[in-house]
């Protein structure tokens, strides 16, 4: 009995049930979307029309085809990361079997990735995810790009770093203080007290109250006190004028200041802040704890969300995200950079931290503008320099 089997019977039956399953790979047709079920049938496909059609396609614009197959396979893959585990660290290889479990997924030997490896590394080029290698294989952490996921992130990033920073700032304090009292302690001398002694018993104290009253005082010239208070009026007026002035001019220039500072500020703010030259502390823990709340340098910045940080107590090199990442703030006197913002670049010098508003005041040391002092700069637009 020829033909496909009649609906109901049991051979449809079986037929849908071994059509519900994966198939095997080798038997799998990415340009005509066919799965054949044995060699046989792959073999009559390849022998069709239709496939020797889509093969001419192919020839004709290849790197088209493999570009395409490439970013469907990648965006379902990072698509299934981020609802399915978030921003938590995860095995490659987890993430791929539940890929590969929808039987409509775009198979991987159709990209330009030839293993899961390659294409993990990819991701980590990309900055497209957070890598890193162990013995039991290659694990990746999906980087949130949404506006709200950054701002959010932005925030506790920026509550937690204040509250490191003032508990690292008073146990620095605390330090001086202990070695400073221990220094001054040696040189301290218990202080002597000696007996009070009156030098002579039979001394008289004289008091003498001069009442005789003056009548030669001069009587006050009335004219002349009359002209003497109004020109004091006069100089207060004038004096009360030309401080108005002044401060009308001063005002005047402080807005268009306040303007340009504005004008600025539009056009320096990004959502990335990386630069060269700064240093730099470890906010995560997907590298695990040996790198958690280190220090490091950036030597490189690659495609503004991700850099290569060269630790700053140890030669080693790592690669991170931006997210994974926060500002140092060092003691007032020594060299900052801006990094965001109106002065977004510049270099100066850290004079003020005002721990209750969590802001600073900086005094820009190079340029044009050397000598302004900036006041109320966030504690996340500028970084420490390195020496």
């Amino acid at each position: 009995m020829g033909g496909k089997a009649e609906k109901g019977t049991p051979k449809y039956i079986a037929n849908k049930i071994k059509a519900k399953g994966l198939q095997k790979l080798r038997w799998y047709c990415q340009m005509c979307q066919k799965q054949c079920r044995d060699e046989n049938g792959f073999k009559c496909h390849t022998m069709s029309e239709s496939h020797q059609r889509q093969l001419l396609l192919f020839a004709d614009n290849a790197s088209k085809y493999i570009d395409e197959f490439s970013k469907e396979f990648a965006d379902g893959y990072l698509e299934l990361l981020h609802r399915q585990f978030g921003t938590k660290r995860v095995n490659a290889n987890k993430v791929y079997q539940d890929y590969i479990a929808n039987r409509d997924h775009l198979h991987m030997n159709a990209t330009q990735w030839e293993t899961l490896t390659d294409f993990v590394k990819w991701l980590g080029k990309e900055s497209k995810c957070v890598v890193d290698e162990t013995e039991k294989g290659w694990f990746v952490t999906y980087i949130d790009r949404d506006p709200a996921a950054i701002a959010a992130q932005e925030a506790k990033t920026k509550k937690e770093k204040m509250d490191k920073d003032d508990q690292e700032r008073m146990l620095e304090f605390i330090q001086k203080q202990v070695e400073r009292g221990k220094k001054e302690g040696t040189r301290s001398e218990e202080p002597t007290y000696t007996e009070f002694k009156r030098e002579s018993s039979q001394e008289k104290v004289t008091l003498s109250l001069n009442m005789k009253r003056k009548t030669d005082d001069k009587k006050p010239d009335l004219k002349d006190s009359a002209l003497k208070s109004i020109k004091s009026k006069e100089e207060i007026a004038s004096k009360k004028q030309k401080t108005e002035e002044v401060k009308s001019k001063k005002t005047a220039l402080e807005e268009i200041i306040k303007m340009e500072e504005r004008a600025k500020e539009k056009a320096n703010r990004k959502d990335h802040w990386l630069t060269e030259g700064i240093i730099v502390k470890i906010v995560t823990k997907s590298l695990g704890d040996k790198f958690y709340k280190r220090k490091g340098v950036i030597e490189k910045v690659i495609e503004k969300y991700a850099a290569q940080v060269r630790l700053v107590d140890e030669n080693v090199k790592l690669k991170l995200d931006q997210n994974h990442m926060e500002t140092v703030i060092p003691s007032p006197g020594r060299l900052v950079r801006f990094v965001n913002g109106a002065y977004r670049g510049n270099t100066g010098v850290l004079k003020d931290i005002h721990t209750d508003d969590f802001c600073c005041d900086v005094e820009i040391s190079e340029g044009v503008l050397r000598g302004r002092l900036v006041m109320g700069v966030q504690y996340e637009d500028i970084s420490k320099l390195a020496s």
